[in-house]
């Protein structure tokens, strides 16, 4: 009788082992699938978007597959195949080219897979819905500060890439700020131009052209983010320009926050970009469950009037770092400070 017992006690826990590790292995298959891709990840600002995006996604019990393209439009329309293959429920796509990302929507969506357009809007595609920061506002937060400090003199534009319908619209908006004091003569737009993949190294030759044409005289330059900050700072620096032009960015970038600590840089667009991709993840899983979106508003993308998220930017300026990129931890005092002499620091 005790050996039958214990016979049954073995059958039982051994059932239980097994079951308990089939439920393990269901729940692990549930996971939905999701997809980033990311066109390059160049500069700081898009590992810090990958990695928010990971921890949040990880947190909703979502499974995430990446992969960096290196800003090349057919790589990316392989990788997101791929994915595809791999068996994503929605796509996350921060794309290379607007236009040419129109094919990736297309075969997402022929594959039953919901696309969320990330940071940049897919023109003429059925996205489900757009995550990003307020561009309207990123423009006018750029063109406003500089008219406030810089009412006269000219102005040199160096926009992102002509492959970014986003910086082609920052660009039309800056120029909405800008046109009422060009059109009363007091400011002159001396260079105004697109920069190949939003480089720097294009920004600082498009610069060292400006400052020639101009013999040295600007007022301002209204750089689209913070890379091609950089790039026109360097021009500058060169021709002892540094400090005595105004200078705008985006993006918050250490090296752009240590420039304005420094004085060589006058403002950046902070956009809590650890907020835009927990917010993508969150609609991500939402949409892999089949669940509607949390979108607000609409943007155009020429085709469909697409469902979006669009957040608030923050200005940055030497007086207020420490209260905005530092509080939220997107920068730490002590690597600012590390790069700065101590007349410089941040206090």
């Amino acid at each position: 009788m005790t050996k039958a017992l214990r016979g049954i006690t073995a059958l039982f826990a051994a059932f239980v082992i097994i079951h308990n590790a089939q439920l393990v292995r269901a729940q692990h298959g549930n996971k939905p699938k999701i997809g980033f891709s990311i066109e390059a990840m160049k500069g700081e600002r898009w590992q810090t978007d990958l990695d928010s995006f990971r921890s949040r996604a990880n947190q909703l019990g979502a499974e995430v597959i990446s992969a960096d393209a290196d800003g090349d439009d057919n790589r990316q329309f392989e990788q997101v195949k791929d994915m595809i293959k791999a068996g994503i429920k929605v796509l996350v796509l921060l794309p290379h080219d607007t236009t040419k990302a129109s094919r990736i929507v297309q075969a997402a969506k022929s594959a039953n897979v919901k696309v969320i357009s990330y940071d940049r809007l897919v023109l003429n595609s059925d996205v489900d819905l757009y995550v990003s920061f307020d561009s309207v506002e990123i423009a006018s937060m750029q063109a406003e500060y500089l008219v406030k400090h810089a009412p006269k003199g000219n102005y040199v534009l160096i926009a992102g890439s002509p492959n970014d319908e986003g910086a082609k619209a920052l660009h039309d908006e800056q120029m909405k700020v800008l046109q009422p004091y060009v059109d009363s003569g007091d400011i002159k737009v001396i260079a105004d131009g697109y920069t190949k993949d939003w480089l720097p190294t294009e920004a600082y030759l498009s610069m060292l052209k400006a400052i020639e044409s101009a013999q040295g005289n600007i007022a301002a330059v209204l750089a689209s983010n913070d890379g091609l900050a950089g790039g026109a700072i360097q021009a500058l620096f060169e021709h002892n320009l540094a400090g005595k032009v105004l200078v705008s960015g985006q993006d918050a970038d250490l090296r752009a926050i240590i420039c304005i600590a420094q004085g060589t840089q006058s403002m950046t667009v902070y956009k809590p970009v650890a907020n835009e991709a927990a917010v993508a993840a969150e609609e991500a899983v939402r949409l892999a469950k089949g669940e509607g979106t949390r979108a607000n508003r609409e943007s155009s993308n020429g085709k469909v009037n697409v469902p979006a998220i669009l957040l608030k930017p923050i200005v940055v300026t030497r007086d207020n770092i420490k209260e905005t990129v530092v509080k939220d931890g997107f920068q730490t005092l002590k690597r600012i400070n590390q790069a700065l002499p101590e007349n410089q620091q941040i206090k």
